[in-house]
């Protein structure tokens, strides 16, 4: 896997939506507004009514690989889905508003190849904002979630997996679930990931490798609850049968909330280059059975605990290495890791880890 920095990263990303959104010609649009929507493409008009939902999918419809549909007007699509096949290039540039389909997605991907959204505000309460499935070459850009309830992007646990995903800012305001939780992608990269007042993680790695992310900026997400500000889950990272590094995160900043960095149920082959903790709810950092985890730089301050741990369904944590400033609250090691985990920390947090 090729590794940019995360600046790098973030303008390799941003680049795919430099482009105003619906700028130049776009092979078909969705315009109006109020109980008054019209789909057209070129100079063919697809729908006119007061169907917002029937309007853009008509829209999406009429267009082929390779082509783009701008979504001009903002609306409400109710409890329903959009789907977009293989090719096509959908911009949201007004507000789309949704109301909750039970396991369903306002927008869905399934077994597509080549979408590209790259840009897209959602309001409302959902289920799921985006659901996604069996998608190769899935590139998300300005993606913004307003949420009274639900969840942004979803990723599904048992359907087709993933291949090549790329997002550059996710950005979740409100909602009652994750911000971002993804399931088994290989190839992964992220630009940022920013949640504010977000009821579970902001972002949730599941069954994923071969991943970069650039950085998560998380304030109150996941308050009280166990969840976190990025965390790592049912075997994210387990390459091949093993846990060489593979996930590498720039940056993690959490502020309030649950846990800042949640490591569990045997994943790992991660590596975090700074955090920035203050102030959780849970713990600052907990890694619980994973494997290769490396922590290189970064301040903990107050809060909750750092805390490696094991349950005893799961092979015991190893090749944990960590090197943080923390201050304010404690640092606890039990049981012992195995291959002796390698501290370097500094700061005033009382410590009680294996020597």
């Amino acid at each position: 896997m090729v590794h940019l920095n995360g600046l790098s990263a973030v303008l390799a990303l941003a680049s795919l939506t430099a482009a105003q959104c619906g700028s130049g010609n776009p092979d078909a649009k969705v315009t109006g507004g109020g109980n008054s929507f019209t789909a057209t493409r070129g100079s063919t008009n697809l729908y006119s009514g007061s169907d917002y939902r029937l309007a853009i999918q008509r829209a999406v419809d009429s267009i082929g690989e390779g082509q783009r549909v701008s979504v001009m007007a903002s609306g409400n699509i109710g409890a329903s889905t959009i789907t977009i096949t293989s090719g096509k290039t959908f911009e949201g540039c007004g507000t789309i508003t949704a109301a909750i389909k039970s396991g369903a997605g306002a927008i869905e991907v399934t077994n597509q190849a080549s979408v590209s959204i790259p840009y897209l505000t959602m309001a409302g309460s959902t289920y799921f904002g985006l659901r996604f499935s069996g998608t190769r070459n899935l590139t998300l850009g300005q993606i913004n979630f307003n949420l009274d309830r639900g969840m942004g992007i979803r990723f599904d646990r048992d359907r087709a997996a993933n291949t090549n995903v790329r997002m550059d800012t996710i950005t979740c305001n409100g909602g009652t679930s994750h911000c971002v939780e993804t399931w088994n992608i290989d190839k992964l990269s992220v630009g940022s990931v920013i949640g504010r007042n977000v009821g579970e993680c902001g972002l949730l790695i599941q069954k994923v490798t071969n991943a970069r992310i650039g950085s998560v900026d998380c304030e109150n997400c996941a308050t009280g609850t166990g969840y976190a500000a990025l965390r790592f889950a049912n075997e994210a990272g387990k390459l091949n049968g093993a846990y060489n590094t593979n996930i590498y995160v720039d940056r993690v900043r959490a502020r309030g909330g649950g846990r800042g960095i949640f490591c569990v149920s045997q994943s790992g082959g991660a590596e975090i280059a700074s955090i920035d903790v203050a102030n959780t709810g849970n713990n600052a950092i907990l890694l619980e059975n994973c494997y290769n985890v490396n922590i290189k730089g970064g301040t903990v301050s107050g809060g909750g605990e750092v805390r490696l741990a094991a349950r005893s369904e799961f092979a015991n944590s190893r090749d944990i290495a960590i090197t943080l400033r923390v201050d304010g609250t404690s640092v606890r090691e039990s049981p012992c890791t195995v291959n002796k985990t390698k501290w370097n920390l500094s700061g005033n947090g009382r410590r009680n880890i294996c020597t």
